[in-house]
């Protein structure tokens, strides 16, 4: 009998031990840790990699473009793919607009709204190339290269967009943008017009009022803005880019 309770002791033991050893064995182990790429992807642009000041690239300047319209009171931001104090202000007045951590980081969230802001064509969802031309469907014959002036176009878009949002989300109507030469000389425009580089844009009233689009306008990284009060301006506000600042809009106080 004692031999049997002995061999009973042992094997109670023994079965001890293993699950001791099994659990000390699972506790070495480090738990799997699930990973996910917090970057989601984009039919026009995809980010990979968190930007702040200090980096540089082609996703610097990517970005550079979608905030363009953020360079604070009367500046222009470089598109150089270099993320620089200029560009950390930009970012933080885009984050701010719509209301996100304002870091001066690009990360997720800030790519996410971009994401959100954007078609699969790179445009802002509230604009089109379409309506930056006009003139013709190849964006050929101005003063610069069709595949040049098409670029010009899709900032002079993200800087509307920032507007539109600066105003309350409501629409914007483009009445002119790229013009060729025939279609600048056509329209009567200046000989040395913006219109012809695709960076620039005649605005209507819409609900806000031309001076109220030409008062805000200046803070959306147009250093060329015409309106009401300036020769054959009073039906529109002009925005553009140009070397160095022209502004005037007398009868907006501009």
């Amino acid at each position: 009998m004692r031999k049997i309770i002995l061999l009973v002791l042992a094997g109670l033991l023994a079965a001890c031990t293993a699950v001791t050893v099994a659990v000390a064995s699972a506790a070495a182990e480090p738990e799997p840790v699930a990973t996910q790429d917090v970057h989601a992807s984009d039919g026009c642009y995809t980010w990979s990699r968190t930007l702040s000041q200090g980096t540089s690239g082609e996703d610097v300047r990517q970005l550079q473009i979608r905030v363009s319209g953020y360079p604070g009171y009367g500046a222009v931001l470089a598109l150089d793919g270099v993320f620089g104090p200029g560009t950390k202000a930009a970012v933080t007045r885009f984050q701010q607009a719509y209301g996100l951590s304002a870091d001066g980081v690009a990360g997720p969230q800030t790519f996410g709204t971009i994401y959100a802001l954007q078609d699969d064509d790179c445009t802002p969802v509230n604009f089109a190339y379409s309506e930056l031309n006009h003139c013709n469907s190849d964006w050929s014959g101005g003063m610069v290269s069709a595949s040049q002036a098409r670029a010009n176009a899709l900032v002079t878009m993200w800087k509307l967009q920032a507007l539109r949002h600066a105003l309350g989300d409501r629409p914007i109507g483009v009445n002119s943008g790229f013009r060729s030469v025939a279609c600048n000389n056509a329209a009567g425009g200046a000989s040395n017009s913006r219109h012809m580089y695709g960076d620039a844009a005649d605005l209507a009233a819409g609900s806000q009022g031309f001076c109220t689009i030409a008062q805000q306008a200046r803070y959306h990284g147009f250093s060329e803005l015409l309106g009401p009060g300036y020769p054959d301006h009073n039906d529109h506000v002009h925005v553009a880019n140009r070397s160095g600042q022209f502004w005037s809009a007398p009868n907006c106080g501009i």
